[in-house]
């Protein structure tokens, strides 16, 4: 629910960005100009704010359709070959910059003239059937600048749960519809509104660099998921730092771009958003040698893809397995040594498996619960809970001593030997892959399909407490650990008797 509400939140402010675009500001003073012409001769003022409000509301139904459609198609299995693999999100990340070079000036994305053309003349028909066909004709026309933002709404919900693009579609659209509505309820208010100018070409380009730091996520994903190796966290880190910097001397007015007019003054709000946009590639720059930047771990590619980290710091994975012995080896009981770890990694030099019966052989051995963390390579969330909660001392102190990890991803898509190979009794497919293995014990152990989810079990796969999903408060995560161990002990000491 929390999650649902951040990404309601993160729609609805790109939907105000988007009233900020030259494509879509301008239409506000056309729409009150439209109902007011109206109102003049057939509507009373009553009557003009129910047309008002049923436009409002027509903006929202069309952006909500769209949202209903991703959400019939999205599945547990498409959603997952639709956040991870390789094919949409290179398709996304080519989207994305083509997004970007038009924000910046590079050339316009427009619909086709004549489609246009048609469903505006429709929108003078009057009545309601004229008020849904303006709706449709704001929407359509705004399709330069709100199709990118609209675009990386949909990206941004596909791999969430059903009703995600739905409410992501509502927000959006609510925050886009609010100003035309209220404007065409109350035209005299038109008067208190800036002009419209340059200023929105330079929001519009402000969009563009946003655009382009965006799309290395989806490039990203795909990098980590299929292991190629060109895009670690140095790269992406020096990528952005770069695109930011840029944006901070463009913002200063010593970067000019196509259809932009020579300002030789910078103006107060712009020094203070080249401020903070500054301020912000300073932030990056020790990510470079490995400072964690907790604010932006779910953005960024894991550490473990880091092939610097400063020495002496805590920042040091070397360090850390030096402290904690591994589970496996000399004097360590029937614990395997574990597969997959050339190309899966725990973070915070933490131990383990990634694959469930090697786990559950070495808890039993070492009589300890197990812990389960299923996890992705294109997870946000899973990143964060790493920075955030993951590395408090009393967390790692328990991991490392009272379980055994074992972190199952499920958009891993290394290809196991056929004797591996099963059909699932869930949907009756065949599960090839680690990845799809490790989503099917999800959903059929524990009927969900979101990352992450963190489960305690013994080896005999008893739960040992409520498996426990995203949340930020490091103190019930530690209660979260600490009741799986008391009820891992209560069932030893039963089992004993």
């Amino acid at each position: 629910m929390q999650e649902l509400w951040s990404f309601s939140i993160l729609a609805f402010g790109s939907g105000l960005a988007a009233l900020l675009t030259p494509c879509v500001f301008p239409m506000i003073p056309l729409t009150v100009s439209f109902f007011g012409s109206k109102e003049k001769t057939e509507m009373s003022k009553s009557n003009g704010v129910k047309k008002a409000l049923l436009y409002g509301f027509f903006i929202i139904l069309i952006y909500v359709i769209a949202g209903t459609i991703v959400a019939k198609i999205n599945g547990p299995e498409f959603a997952n070959w639709l956040s991870t693999h390789w094919i949409p999100n290179v398709l996304f990340f080519i989207i994305f910059i083509i997004f970007a070079m038009s924000f910046l000036g590079m050339f316009e994305l427009t619909l086709p003239s004549k489609l246009i053309n048609k469903i505006d003349g429709l929108s003078n028909k009057g009545g309601v059937l004229g008020v849904f066909f303006m709706a449709f004709t704001l929407v359509l026309i705004s399709f330069s600048c709100t199709g990118p933002i609209v675009g990386s709404v949909l990206v941004l919900s596909a791999g969430g749960a059903i009703i995600k693009p739905i409410v992501g579609m509502f927000a959006f659209s609510l925050a886009l519809a609010l100003p035309f509505t209220l404007f065409a309820a109350f035209p005299k208010w038109l008067e208190k509104l800036p002009k419209s100018g340059g200023w929105l070409q330079e929001v519009k380009v402000v969009l563009g660099f946003f655009e382009l730091a965006l799309a290395l996520k989806f490039l990203s994903i795909a990098d980590q998921v299929y292991h190629w190796g060109i895009l670690d966290r140095e790269m992406y880190l020096a990528i952005w730092i770069v695109i930011f910097s840029l944006l901070g001397f463009y913002l200063l007015g010593k970067l000019r771009l196509p259809h932009h007019a020579e300002n030789k003054m910078t103006s107060v709000p712009k020094l203070l958003m080249a401020t903070l946009v500054f301020s912000f590639v300073v932030y990056l720059i020790p990510g470079i040698i490995g400072a964690p930047l907790k604010a932006l771990s779910g953005y960024l590619p894991p550490l473990t893809t880091q092939e610097f980290v400063l020495k002496g710091s805590n920042l040091s994975n070397d360090r850390v397995k030096e402290e904690v012995p591994p589970l496996w080896g000399v004097g360590r009981g029937d614990c395997p040594e574990p597969l997959y770890e050339d190309i899966l990694h725990l973070p915070h030099g933490l131990e383990g498996y990634f694959d469930l019966e090697q786990a559950k052989q070495c808890a039993k051995a070492q009589n300890k619960p197990i812990f389960i963390d299923f996890t992705g390579h294109g997870c946000v969330n899973c990143r964060e809970m790493e920075a955030r909660v993951w590395s408090d001392p009393r967390v790692l102190e328990i991991l490392k001593k009272e379980y055994v990890i074992v972190a199952l991803y499920v958009d891993e898509k290394t290809k196991l030997p056929k004797e591996d190979w099963y059909v699932s009794v869930y949907d009756g497919k065949t599960k090839k892959t680690i990845g799809k293995q490790n989503a099917d014990y999800q959903i059929t152990k524990f009927t969900t399909n979101s990352q992450p989810l963190y489960a305690l079990m013994d080896a005999q796969e008893t739960i040992l407490t409520q498996s426990k999903s995203y949340d930020l408060e490091v103190i019930i995560f530690i209660n979260f650990l600490k009741s799986g161990i008391q009820e891992f002990n209560k069932n030893s000491l039963k089992n004993s008797i």
